[in-house]
């Protein structure tokens, strides 16, 4: 079985898509198979590793993306992954066992036109499909909107531990507790939904600071993140493993210039890889899969859906 994680935090602009697209491309390198889901309308994920020629195309078909599976329907993740999503102007893989689920822009139908049926909700046809896949990788990422909306649900009810970026700021803070209000009241309503062969809701496993300027001391914020977290694991919203990470993510110029050139900071040759971000990245994900939460408690983390009431 993968490990499934969902990046999420209640408060956009914390570099979610930078950190999870590096993670997922170290994790690959260091020998995993990794998967890669974008449930983000804004489809940074997808036109950052197909770039935006082979992008395009799926947007403009409004086929072979992830609202495919929903409206027409016919579409299934198996066959609309990206294999190898990674390539050369040959085609040749760049970094092989980095798969991507894309997504497009039409994803944002999925809010408010697409006719959920209440016995069958999306998020339950999306898990039916990842079990289909799952047993291909070691680990499956989920690129989740600043929001517990339909399309962060999907991700949200299939992971089995949530991650949450944050800046060194009041407002990373703020989103985090959010989103912690926001999780129990879906997970209250899609509670009838979960069998237990699905295991347990997920829960929040760590915290990863993430976009650090030079010569900022983020002391003062981590302590203050450190204190929302215990006061959470005292009420038990949150694992009771769940950490502050270790590895603070430098801010850099170098993944911008990734983003651009469509590949990961860790395929990017230049010294700020080998001693700066590129290393952070790096060593965030040995710590992830140092820290695997579900190891440490069997059958997952239990989350007492009644606390949202």
């Amino acid at each position: 079985m993968p490990r499934k994680l969902a990046f999420i935090n209640y408060k956009g602009g914390v570099g979610k898509t930078s950190l999870i697209v590096n993670v997922a491309a170290c994790l690959a390198k260091k020998g995993k198979r990794v998967l890669l889901i974008d449930l983000d309308t804004q489809s940074n994920s997808s036109i950052w590793l197909m770039r935006i020629e082979r992008w395009n195309r799926i947007n403009m078909e409004k086929r072979g993306s992830i609202y495919s599976i929903f409206d027409p329907g016919e579409d299934r993740m198996k066959d609309i992954r990206v294999r190898d999503v990674l390539q050369d102007n040959q085609g040749k893989p760049l970094l092989p066992g980095l798969d991507l689920l894309p997504t497009t822009f039409n994803l944002i139908d999925i809010e408010n036109e697409y006719k959920i049926n209440p016995q069958r909700p999306h998020y339950l046809i999306f898990n039916e499909q990842i079990r289909e896949i799952e047993d291909d990788y070691d680990f499956i990422l989920y690129d989740c909107p600043p929001n517990v909306l339909n399309a962060a649900q999907c991700g949200i009810f299939s992971a089995d531990e949530l991650y949450v970026p944050s800046n060194p700021d009041a407002l990373s803070l703020i989103g985090f507790t959010l989103m912690i209000e926001k999780l129990l009241l879906f997970y209250r309503r899609s509670a009838g939904f979960r069998t237990q062969e699905m295991g347990n809701f997920a829960r929040v496993a760590g915290v990863v600071f993430n976009s650090i300027k030079a010569n900022v001391d983020i002391g003062v914020p981590k302590m203050r993140m450190q204190l929302r977290l215990n006061q959470f694991k005292k009420q038990r919203l949150v694992s009771n493993e769940a950490k502050i990470f270790n590895t603070c993510i430098r801010d850099a110029t170098i993944v911008r210039r990734a983003v651009t050139l469509g590949l990961p900071v860790c395929l990017v040759e230049s010294k700020d890889v080998a001693d700066g971000v590129g290393k952070d990245y790096d060593d965030l994900a040995d710590e992830i899969i140092a820290h695997n939460v579900n190891a440490a408690m069997p059958g997952g983390s239990n989350v007492s859906v009644a606390s949202a009431s």
